[in-house]
Formats: structure tokens, C-alpha cells, sequence
């Protein structure tokens, strides 16, 4: 690899899943996403929205770590407005899997049975809504066969195989773009909406992806690198995280 390290292929990855939104609204969950959607609002897609976090959409890119510049305020979006987006596909989510299926549905509500689980985690967090309603993609920054999982305990996140059995009104904005994890790059672009491997991280071979993927992947020819950032790109990447932080998300 170059100069570049992981979590920074990753944020590229992270960057490349929203191209061609558009003026969309851009939610991120964790500090790598929230790095690579900066680095598509600095580079390709400059009309996509984010928000403080609260009620404002921002006219500046804020950094996601050391000193923060003045923000610069250039809509009201208050909390009732965000599901006008929502409810209307004007939304591209990348949320956290800590389950994740073939087709891609998610849990990150409970381990173990429902009822009775092992261990309690963040609940259901809008997955439902959201990937009925709009874009969803999923972050992964430790792959392996307990995440990728034959079956999830709990689905929070509605997957192809679900949505197509609830019929076409669900299926009306139900898309997820990407799967991103710290080994690699995965879509869902294949005849039954099976998950497929786009791309392996620079350094990671099919071989491991495979060995750490509890169900079978769809596997095209020779599978291409993840692209590496550009000089320009590395440079945008380590101004919008100076200290670091996505290095410490992202397992290598």
C-alpha cells in the first residue's frame, strides 16, 4: 500500500458510495463515514446537505476532529421536516451493521432471541423506516463471520429478500448502494440481490474475505483493489481529521 492507510481507503469507498446523489440530505454513523461524505461535499458532489447534528443544514464542511471553524448556517431543518425527506427518498443513510445478511438485512437491536437476548445494543434506530424510505448503506470497521452472518437474530434494517415480499410500494425506494468494511467493498448488484464482493482493501486478499464472510458471496472474475486516494484526496482526508480518529475506528 502507499502512503495511504486503511481506514483512509475506506473513506474514499465511504465518499464513492455518494456519487451522484446529488441534493440529497447525508446522515453518517461513525467517524469514517462521516469522513468520506465531507470528502464527496469537498470534491464531486458538492450539493449534497448535512446538518450540525441538531437543526441547521451547514454551508461550510466542518472538520470531524481538532479545532472547528465557525459554522455557517444555510437552512432550518428542524426534526419534523427530516421525515418530509425521508418519507420521500431525499435521504442517503449510512448506518452501522453489527449483523448483516446476503441480502443485506441488518440488526444492531439485540444479540441472541428477541425476548430473551445475550446482549442488548442500540435498538432499532429508525432502520426500519429508513430503508423502506431511502438510501441506506451500511459500515462495517471490523469484518468478520459474526457480523456477516447466515441469519440475523433481529432485523432492523429491511433487506431485498424482505422488501420484495412486501410488495412494491416498499420496494418503491428501498436501495442499499454499498457495504463497506475495513476488508473490503460490497454491493448488491446481481441478478437476486445477493451480496457481492466489489472490491478488496489494498493488502487484503479474496481469500480472507471469504474465510471471515459467514455466507457464501457472489464472486465476479477477478476482483479489483479499492481504489486508493489521489494525492489531493489524502490531502482533504487528513484536513477534515487531523488527529486521526477514523485510524483508531478502522481494524486492520
Amino acid at each position: 500500500m502507499s502512503d495511504s492507510t486503511r481506514a483512509e481507503v475506506c473513506a474514499v469507498a465511504v465518499a464513492e458510495a455518494f456519487r451522484g446523489d446529488g441534493e440529497i440530505l447525508v446522515s453518517c454513523f461513525g467517524t469514517t463515514p462521516a469522513v468520506g461524505a465531507r470528502l464527496a461535499r469537498l470534491t464531486f458532489e458538492p450539493d449534497i446537505l448535512m446538518t450540525d447534528g441538531i437543526a441547521s443544514l451547514l454551508g461550510n464542511v466542518d472538520p470531524v476532529s481538532g479545532d472547528k471553524p465557525e459554522p455557517v448556517v444555510e437552512g432550518w431543518s428542524p426534526f419534523r421536516s427530516i421525515f418530509d425527506l425521508l418519507w420521500n427518498g431525499r435521504r442517503h443513510v449510512m448506518m452501522f451493521a453489527s449483523q448483516i445478511d446476503r441480502y443485506g438485512n441488518q440488526n444492531f437491536a439485540c444479540i441472541g432471541e428477541h425476548a430473551a437476548p445475550k446482549a442488548q445494543l442500540l435498538g432499532m434506530r429508525g432502520a426500519p423506516g429508513n430503508t423502506i424510505s431511502h438510501k441506506t448503506s451500511y459500515w462495517v470497521p471490523n469484518h468478520g463471520p459474526n457480523v456477516f452472518v447466515e441469519k440475523v437474530d433481529v432485523v432492523s434494517g429491511v433487506g431485498y429478500d424482505r422488501a420484495k415480499a412486501l410488495g412494491p410500494v416498499t420496494a418503491r425506494f428501498h436501495e442499499i448502494p454499498r457495504v463497506i468494511s475495513n476488508l473490503g467493498v460490497f454491493d448488491f448488484e446481481t441478478e437476486d440481490n445477493r451480496m457481492r464482493l466489489r472490491s478488496a482493501h489494498p493488502g487484503v486478499s479474496v481469500d480472507e474475505i471469504v474465510e471471515k464472510t459467514g455466507f457464501e458471496l457472489v464472486i465476479e472474475g477477478d476482483v479489483p483493489a479499492t481504489a486508493e486516494p489521489t494525492d489531493e484526496q489524502r490531502e482533504i482526508l487528513r484536513s477534515i481529521d487531523p488527529l486521526g480518529l477514523m485510524n483508531k475506528e478502522v481494524r486492520v
